[in-house]
């Protein structure tokens, strides 16, 4: 890592693999009581997952009759046991997942299959993501573009220019903030591939807010997501740490201009951390807008003057370009790949044929769990049987 930013990556953190986590025996509704536990934070949770590695059945029991001393045993301490009594209590769960489902926020959790698989492979990957829009996009090839909020005219322009072309074979992430990331965001809404917006902020809740209306954009045609729970008092240190999950999510970071203490440069010195690519868009040597980025080319990154030179870096990986089709074109896709759908999906599937239904609806008439439903939905979406729409609104394709 090059610079002295006052925050660093988390180098205490044990690496847990999927493997671990399952073994441990937690269960997604475990870990996401203890993510919304107040003041049980993400070394708290690697406690009790060691712990349940260690003894095999015990999280596997029932967690609501423990009391302090076994939370105590865990390696919590006595604020943190009084926090997760209370957070795994029945009552607490339901209102934790009625908010969200108000408020129409998905939920994904560290042992979810459809869990981002290049974030998993982080030394400290977010336990729970909370997150609005197309989840599609968390699984999809994609490029984070970041830069300083203070962007010149010539770093907007490039930023907009450059997102709006990787955006035809690569979805662009970015963090919402003022400057390079609204402007990547903006041209990445012009592609196919979109964009993810990833927040310090609960994802219901637009920072800066004179991003509203780029928001609302990206929540219908993009990704939004945190791992800050609803609701959460937002805190200084909550912004450098979620530029860990852009870097996570992306097989690589393009700065675009940067000074030499700017934000930015935390995820590029991140995405160095995680083994990620990171490229620089060229800019005047004497500009102290530039200057941070440039330092890179000193540690091996690569310029980039267009989307073709990330393309050419990720030859290997994306998928050909398509030409636009036509929508005949993609109404034919379902029925020249026929795909089976399972019990669970047949039932929602047939539900969603009679009318178009909200997901309150589908959740009131499947009976289904609320994660349950949202990974059928999602599925469904997958085998183009099913379109979202505004306000989570589903519809037959």
């Amino acid at each position: 890592m090059g610079h002295n930013h006052p925050w660093k990556a988390r180098k205490n953190r044990p690496k847990l693999t999927l493997d671990d986590v399952r073994k441990s025996g937690i269960t997604r509704e475990l870990l996401f009581a203890l993510h919304e536990a107040e003041s049980v934070g993400d070394l708290a949770i690697c406690s009790v997952v060691q712990y349940g590695i260690n003894n095999p059945q015990r999280l596997r029991s029932d967690v609501g009759s423990f009391r302090e001393r076994d939370w105590r045993e865990m390696g919590l301490t006595r604020l943190q046991c009084e926090a997760a009594i209370a957070s795994v209590e029945p009552d607490a769960h339901q209102r934790r997942v009625r908010r969200c489902r108000e408020r129409g926020i998905g939920i994904m959790t560290f042992l979810d299959e459809r869990y981002p698989p290049l974030l998993r492979e982080i030394a400290d990957p977010p336990w729970i993501l909370y997150y609005r829009g197309n989840w599609e996009l968390a699984h999809k090839p994609a490029v984070a573009v970041v830069g300083t909020r203070q962007a010149t005219a010539y770093g907007r322009k490039i930023a907009e220019e450059l997102a709006s072309g990787c955006a035809r074979r690569l979805t662009v992430v970015s963090g919402l903030a003022r400057g390079i990331d609204s402007m990547a965001h903006r041209g990445a809404l012009r592609g196919e591939c979109s964009t993810i917006a990833v927040l310090a902020t609960p994802v219901d809740v637009c920072y800066p807010p004179e991003n509203q209306l780029l928001y609302d954009q990206i929540v219908k045609e993009g990704l939004v997501l945190s791992e800050t729970p609803p609701e959460a008092v937002i805190h200084p240190a909550k912004f450098p740490m979620r530029n860990r999950i852009i870097a996570g999510l992306s097989m690589g970071v393009v700065v675009v201009e940067a000074a030499r203490l700017s934000g930015a440069l935390i995820t590029a010195d991140l995405a160095i951390d995680y083994d990620r690519d990171i490229f620089v868009v060229p800019g005047p040597i004497s500009s102290p807008r530039s200057s941070g980025a440039l330092e890179y080319f000193r540690k091996g990154a690569e310029p980039v003057l267009d989307e073709s030179d990330i393309f050419q870096a990720y030859k290997h990986r994306l998928p050909k370009e398509r030409r636009k089709s036509l929508p005949s074109d993609r109404e034919a896709v379902p029925d020249s790949e026929p795909q089976v759908l399972s019990k669970d999906e047949q039932s929602v599937y047939d539900l969603i044929t009679d009318q178009p239904r909200s997901i309150d609806e589908l959740a009131e008439h499947s009976g289904m769990q609320f994660g349950l439903l949202q990974s059928v939905l999602l599925s469904l979406m997958i085998k183009r049987r099913i379109q979202q729409q505004p306000g989570s609104i589903y519809k037959v394709l």
